[in-house]
């Protein structure tokens, strides 16, 4: 009985519920219908007349030269229903609405689907429109994202359903659908892309027209996603058979068909692959609706002066190559080391030019590099370690571990790269070897450096690609991976930032309608490569000393009047050549090839590219100031193994007084000291553990996987040239007993007093005694030099006027030499004041 008691009251307590949760629904229902009513909604009558869009307008650094108008000259033919191809229409309802002959406006499932997804932003960035509501959207509504808006979208898309038939709305949206930049509507798109009506379109075509709408910046044919622009073509067609509007057949045929897009019009664009660049970017970060209909103002970093001149220079010396060196395209890249701004992109000789496909932007496209990624491998390899001095030889080497070292053939796995004038040098340098771009020394400091290590720096340095160090072996170095002419310019401007990074930007500003700030760009600096490093770099890339054995004196590379440092690069079957030049205030990078990829002339990047590159900096330079790289410090001590600073003769150092003949001590000076070099001629990798040359020499250097194979070819090379052989040599007995504490100069300075002015002269008087006649003084005044005297006794005038490095307390300090190199020294510390604050005398 209680049992049955406690089941009824739980019963009406249920219904009680289910009535007061019907009530409060039936009640929101019709706050709902009514809020609804309230709302102020746009008539259908302006349905057919597209809503006034705000253009985006692009201009250049200084705000002025307009450069792209996103919506100037607004392109839209309309035409009737029945003279758009069946494919177009077909292919738009297969990717945007496939149930649109069945539903009533607006998909519950879908608006569903989408708002379980926009719950958690608030933002109702997700869709879930169907055709008619995206005819309500582009003709009446404004592109903010708010629940009201969406409202709006779904009651007057139902009215809309009422009002017209399904092909009247199917009509509509296809004559104004927005197909990228001034570009509505089906037929205005047809015969921009294919130079045909929209009556003519084949199926592949109308494949391409489908895939557009969704962000027609991104996927436009004419920007840097071609590659994207594919694949939802692709998805077209496979949505197409899906819901069989096409058969097998028509699907196989549709996605083999090679299409051609007419080329882009130039009359309203500057700087058009800069542009795409910089649409793209900003697709990205503000949508495709506010970019084309916001009235967003956007100030970019481009120089137009600058971007002219290269323009005009890529496209003379393309075709001139194209004459010369079967060589008709051309790119330019131009970045400010010190913010990262770029100054001046150019993708092709002629962005209209459809016989190259010109639209396509070879500055952002992936390339092997050639001999420019050489800097970054040696920059690792003194990150280590190594120096400019340190040796290697450049000698036939076989890398592969499994081949005999012997074996030079490329088959069979074997590796045994050869240099580019099939020449061999013998022991060089590391500094000679990156100036001269010699290959094979260069895959030897790639195995020191370690592949690993090499590409995480050049990430580090802005080579965006190369993600996984597996993939790549030893041929890294010579350009076995790929990149763009914008990350390779780009990460070169570390070298000439001296080691800190600015990421390149294209965007300075971004102003919306009204002029608010919506994007202020700022520097982000970062220190990936240590200053010492980047000047060392910077050094041997301007030497033309010793690039001259390979580039000669007076090449394209050299500038007389200026510091630039600069590399080339040539794939090893001639399909493109490199160039990256800069100084502390610019860096240019230029790429010479064929978009096709077909091999050039067989001709070095110096002869191809080089004039170009040369022509652009001979322009840019004189605009800039003139700045020099900081000087890099050379190590110049015995204490360094001899094979890291230029000895190859032996790895065993007895160093030698030339007075005494007996071993040097820690006196003997320098310009006493001879070197001998015994143990006989060797590979650097019996000398120096690879992952740390600084340390201890290798106990077994036969378990190193390189070392057979580098040693074949020295030990060869010492048996051809019997010069090299080792030989005995004699070793003194006893220790430098002429250079000593004993026997270096005795020293004193004297001046009148420890206080002057300004303007007085101090006359300092030395006293020096030793027992080797006495050679020269020289004077310092904090450790800067200021003079000398060669004629005892010695005595030096110094005038504190002439020297602006002077505070109220300084050091003079003396040095006195001997004719046997013995040195001694004194000091005197003195202080200057003002004239005027003198007692008078």
């Amino acid at each position: 009985m209680r049992r049955s008691l406690t089941s009824a009251v739980f019963s009406q307590r249920r219904r009680d519920t289910v009535i007061l949760a019907a009530a409060i629904l039936l009640l929101l229902v019709g706050l709902s219908f009514v809020w609804v009513a309230s709302l102020e909604l746009p008539t259908l009558s302006a349905v057919r007349e597209r809503k006034v869009s705000e253009s985006t307008k692009i201009y250049d650094r200084t705000g002025k030269t307009l450069l792209y108008d996103v919506n100037q000259n607004v392109k839209r033919t309309v035409i009737p229903f029945e003279e758009i191809s069946r494919h177009i229409k077909n292919a738009t309802i297969a990717i945007e609405d496939r149930e649109f002959y069945e539903h009533r406006g607006v998909k519950p499932r879908s608006m569903l689907r989408a708002l379980l997804k926009n719950t958690s932003t608030l933002q109702f960035s997700q869709g879930g429109s169907t055709i008619t509501q995206q005819v309500v959207k582009n003709s009446l509504l404004s592109g903010e994202k708010k629940v009201t808006r969406k409202i709006k979208e779904i009651v007057l898309a139902l009215k809309l359903e009422r009002t017209l038939s399904k092909d009247e709305i199917l009509s509509l949206y296809l004559n104004e659908i927005p197909y990228g930049g001034s570009i509505y509507g089906a037929e205005e798109a047809s015969q921009t892309f294919f130079g045909k009506s929209a009556a003519e379109v084949d199926l592949a075509e109308a494949a391409y027209l489908a895939a557009l709408p969704k962000a027609p910046t991104f996927y436009s044919p004419y920007g840097v996603h071609r590659d994207k622009l594919e694949e939802r073509k692709n998805l077209v067609l496979d949505l197409m058979q899906q819901y069989s509007f096409i058969s097998e057949e028509e699907y196989r045929a549709a996605r083999k068909e090679q299409v051609f897009f007419q080329p882009k019009k130039s009359s309203s664009i500057k700087a058009p692959h800069f542009i795409f660049f910089v649409l793209d970017y900003l697709e990205r970060r503000y949508g495709e609706n506010l970019l084309q209909n916001g009235g967003l103002r956007v100030k970019t970093t481009l120089d137009y002066n600058i971007q002219e001149k290269a323009e005009d220079i890529a496209r003379r010396n393309a075709l001139a190559n194209k004459e010369k060196f079967n060589a008709e395209n051309a790119a330019f890249v131009v970045i400010d080391p010190k913010t990262g701004d770029i100054f001046s992109m150019v993708g092709s000789r002629d962005y209209f030019d459809n016989e190259i496909d010109g639209n396509f932007n070879i500055a952002t496209a992936y390339r092997q590099p050639g001999s420019t990624f050489k800097p970054f491998v040696y920059s690792t390899a003194f990150l280590k370690g190594y120096t400019p001095e340190t040796v290697l030889f450049d000698l036939p080497t076989q890398f592969a571990a499994e081949c005999a070292p012997d074996n030079f053939d490329s088959e069979n796995n074997c590796y045994a790269p050869s240099n580019y004038d099939n020449r061999n040098r013998g022991p060089i340098t590391l500094r000679e070897s990156l100036a001269q771009s010699i290959n094979i020394t260069s895959v030897k400091t790639l195995y020191l450096a370690g592949v690993r290590d090499s590409i995480a720096l050049a990430r580090q340095m802005g080579i965006s690609t190369l993600e996984d160090p597996n993939r790549y072996g030893l041929t890294l170095v010579l350009g076995g991976g790929e990149v763009s002419l914008l990350d390779l310019t780009s990460a070169y401007s570390v070298f000439a930032n001296g080691g800190v990074r600015n990421p390149y930007r294209s965007v300075l500003e971004v102003t919306d309608k009204d002029g608010v700030i919506l994007e202020q760009s700022e520097l982000r600096p970062s220190g990936v490569l240590s200053p010492e490093i980047a000047s060392t770099i910077s050094d041997i890339l301007s030497d033309n000393v010793a690039r001259a054995p390979a580039f000669g004196e007076t090449s394209y590379l050299y500038i007389p009047s200026r510091q630039v440092a600069v590399k080339t690069g040539t794939t090893n079957d001639y399909r493109d050549a490199w160039i990256i030049g800069y100084t502390p205030s610019i860096a240019i990078g230029a790429w010479a090839g064929n978009n096709d990829n077909s091999p050039m002339e067989k001709k070095v990047a110096g002869f191809i590219v080089a004039p170009m590159w040369r022509e652009l900096m001979d322009q840019i330079l004189p605009l800039l100031p003139n700045e020099a790289f900081p000087t890099p410090s050379r190590e110049d001590s015995f204490e360094l193994k001899p094979v890291l600073r230029g000895r190859w003769e032996g790895g065993t150092s007895h160093l030698i007084d030339t007075v005494s003949g007996k071993f040097a001590t820690r006196y003997t000076p320098k310009e006493t000291t001879k070197e001998l070099l015994s143990g006989g001629v060797y590979s650097i990798l019996y000398w120096v553990d690879k992952d740390n040359p600084r340390g201890v020499q290798p106990a077994r250097p036969e378990n190193d996987s390189q070392f057979r194979l580098w040693e074949y070819g020295v030990q060869k090379w010492v048996a051809d040239n019997n010069k090299f052989q080792p030989v005995e040599i004699t070793l003194p007995q006893g220790l430098d007993d002429v250079h000593t504490p004993e026997n270096a100069p005795k020293v004193s300075i004297s001046i009148p007093s420890d206080t002057f002015s300004s303007s007085d002269q101090i006359v300092a008087r030395v006293s020096a005694a030793g027992r080797y006649p006495l050679r020269k003084a020289e004077y310092f005044v904090n450790g800067a030099f200021v003079g000398e005297s060669s004629v005892s006794p010695f005595s030096f005038t110094l005038n504190p006027a002439d020297l602006d490095f002077l505070g109220e307390n300084n050091t003079l300090r003396v040095v006195v030499t001997d004719s046997v190199y013995n040195r001694g020294e004194a000091e005197k510390t003195f202080h200057l004041i003002p004239s005027e604050t003198l007692p008078n005398i």
